[in-house]
């Protein structure tokens, strides 16, 4: 479960050109569900993501982790409830490459680098043996049909595929919650419903998904259990579909 208590992000604070990207959001995500956040560009669904997933700190509010093993060991307050906003960045760099994995826009795969590279990636810092990283990369590549592409630069694949290839790498460490920022902004429909089919395969394999989209393939699916939308870095509507 992820609990955020009154979160404010804010970009340029004191200056001129000060901007609140998240306001005062308040907001309980259930784990093994679907969580969709809907708006338009700018109604501060990226800039949630980016906290929740302690790739940027909040700038007043507070963040829980409750029931995940990767920040058990950093436990602050009893029933394994812990505020991970005002850990040290050591121990949140520690949480977010076990506990998250992301699926970004733009895919963010490497260029010039083999697929199978991508993927393992960002494994490496664990100190798992290359080995063993190369083992879990390519079942993940056969989990989705793409490992004839195995030895090829990442770029000379299509976008379905490149997709694929990043959803893979997302899950390379295993990670409890999946957060992905408009992942069907550059498909076409037929690749957007196959992301969709990924996204019911990984709900029912017990993965938490957070999905920031204004795409109604992805917030109207029936698989999706909470639709929550922003509007002006607010949560204006938040509705339970389970």
């Amino acid at each position: 479960m992820i609990e955020l208590s009154s979160v404010t992000k804010t970009f340029n604070s004191g200056k001129p050109n000060q901007f609140t990207a998240v306001d005062n959001v308040s907001l309980t995500i259930e784990p093994q569900k679907v969580t969709v956040l809907k708006g338009p560009s700018g109604s501060g669904k990226t800039s949630l993501l980016t906290v929740i997933g302690c790739m940027a700190r909040p700038t007043s509010g507070r963040i829980f982790l409750r029931g995940i093993e990767a920040a058990l060991k950093y436990q602050q307050e009893s029933g394994g409830l812990v505020e991970i906003t005002s850990l040290p960045e050591s121990f949140l760099n520690d949480i977010r490459r076990v506990t998250f994995g992301f699926i970004f826009q733009q895919f963010n795969l490497i260029k010039g680098i083999s697929v199978l590279e991508n993927v393992m990636l960002p494994a490496y810092p664990s100190g798992e043996s290359r080995n063993g990283i190369r083992c879990r990369a390519l079942e993940l590549l056969e989990m989705f049909s793409i490992t004839r592409h195995a030895g090829q630069r990442v770029e000379l694949l299509s976008g379905g595929e490149q997709q694929r290839v990043a959803i893979a790498r997302a899950l390379i460490n295993n990670p409890s919650i999946i957060i992905a920022d408009e992942p069907t902004a550059h498909l076409d429909s037929k690749l957007s419903y196959e992301f969709m089919d990924i996204v019911e395969k990984l709900k029912n394999a017990g993965k938490t998904i957070i999905i920031a989209s204004h795409d109604p393939i992805v917030f109207d699916a029936a698989l999706t259990d909470m639709l929550i939308e922003m509007r002006d870095g607010s949560i204006v509507e938040n509705r339970s579909r389970s």
